[in-house]
This record gives C-alpha cells, structure tokens and sequence, in this order.
C-alpha cells in the first residue's frame, strides 16, 4: 500500500512584506546646455529585512537611485513608497550613511551619535534616554571606551563605525548606504562588513547599498541588482543564497563576484557573434 506524502508541519511560511517599491521610477536632469537621462524606468520591489545591493558601471545612476528613495531628488516620473505610502522628502525613516562620514568634529563620538536622535519624538528632550541608546550602538560597534573621544582621534574605520551608529540610532526603517568605504583598508573594510552582517541578523533591518564592487555585492547581499549603463535600468537579479557571516575572501563569495561582474561585462542586450 502506497504511503501518503507526511503533512508539513504548522502553516507555510509567507512571505516578507514589501518595505520599498519603485514603479517605473525614471529621473532626468535637464540644463540650459542638455538633457540628460539619469535613471530608468525601473521598477523593483525591496522586502522588510532585506539587504540589497545595487552594482553597475559608473554613473549608470546608482547613487542618483538611492537619492530617490531618501526622499533627496524627485523622480521625473513614476513613483517610490515606503510601506505603501508615497516618498515626497526625505525623513528619518530613511537615513543615508554617506561616502564621506559627515561627523561634526565640534562634538564627542556619543554625542554625535546622539544627535540624530533630537528631534525624534521619543527621545526629545530625554537626554539620559539619548545617551543610553546611543551607548548601545556604540558597544554594538565596538566603541564604547570612545564614547568621550574627539572625532580627530578616531581612525578612519572607526569614524565610519561612528556614523553607522548614528545612522541607526533613530531605528530608521531603511537604511541607505552610499560607497563608504572605498577608502578605508582591506582590513577595516572586512570589519565593516562584518559589523553590517551581524546588525542585518540582530536588528533585521531593511538595507539598501551600492557598491562597485563585486565582492563587496556578494558578501554583503541577499539580492544583488545589476544596472545596465546610463540611463541605469535594471538588467538582472542575482539572489545570494549564502549563509551569515560571510568571510569576504571565502571561495563561495568569490564565484557570486565572478557571476555579477561577468554580468556588467556581459549586458543581456548586447549581440553575441555567430
């Protein structure tokens, strides 16, 4: 007698809900001189607790994609939300860490943590509640015995640890991140990536990076988008099933690098000989 296939336990598991979407989002700029076609169409849908990566050739609107949805720049056309709701200006549950960390050197590393946290009606005018929430993200970024220190006396990795805590101290609902961190060191960088992995796993926080790095793409995303050049649309999807942590020099990471970059060297739209 045939055996009937054992019932899955408990309901299916559904899906994350969409946390950022963009329906056929273009932008523009137009001088006296030229018009000049930045961004698109593109439309994509970003999950909550989702870590994407937007990867393409230089000035295929990348950054230009990220102001968008920080609310910084308008699309010419098409729309983005967030939760449902229309991104018309930029707000703190969308905050960007910038290629340059932007610290005010005037200010201690826990104050300029905590500054980002004024003006949010939880913690206005509760300094003590500032503090002890800008202390937890320092610990989480390794800096807690820095929290009186001077911004001068911080090494470039910890002053882009600084403004990642900052960043993160509102409890924005997306986190944007611009290329910080070409800059620093091999070293400093795998920290980086490190930190940015365990936050995504302890916080499930929704991310949105770019990069022009492969690697970089691969060891920190779940999704990688790959941008054609300008006007930058999106010309595949690349889902990193790999597990966290992700050693940045691991094999594995090295053959998803490889599969993106033949991607940008290899557009879907370009004519193969034969």
């Amino acid at each position: 007698m045939e055996r009937s296939a054992p019932k899955p336990n408990g309901p299916p598991a559904t899906a994350p809900p969409v946390k950022v979407q963009l329906k056929n989002a273009t932008k523009t700029f137009q001088s006296a001189n030229q018009i000049t076609e930045a961004v698109g169409p593109v439309d994509l849908e970003v999950n909550e607790g989702e870590f994407v990566v937007f990867f393409g050739p230089s000035g295929c609107g990348k950054s230009t994609l990220l102001n968008l949805i920080a609310g910084f720049e308008e699309p010419s056309s098409g729309e983005i939300t967030l939760e449902g709701k229309p991104v018309t200006r930029p707000g703190s549950d969308r905050l960007m860490l910038f290629q340059e960390h932007g610290l005010f050197p005037w200010l201690s590393v826990i104050k300029n943590v905590m500054y980002g946290l004024k003006n949010e009606r939880e913690y206005r005018f509760r300094p003590r509640k500032q503090r002890d929430v800008a202390r937890q993200w320092l610990k989480m970024m390794h800096l807690e015995e820095f929290e009186r220190a001077s911004i001068h006396e911080l090494s470039g990795g910890m002053k882009q640890r600084t403004a990642l805590a900052r960043a993160l101290a509102p409890d924005p609902k997306v986190l944007l991140i611009d290329e910080p961190f070409p800059a620093l060191d091999a070293l400093v960088r795998a920290k980086l990536y490190g930190d940015l992995q365990d936050i995504l796993v302890r916080t499930k926080k929704t991310i949105i990076s770019v990069t022009h790095d492969p690697r970089e793409a691969a060891c920190l995303g779940d999704r990688v988008v790959v941008f054609t050049p300008r006007p930058g649309r999106i010309q595949k999807e690349i889902r990193v099933d790999l597990p966290r942590p992700r050693d940045f020099n691991a094999p594995a990471v090295g053959e998803y690098a490889s599969q993106i970059m033949a991607e940008l060297e290899n557009p879907s739209d370009e004519k193969q000989p034969g």
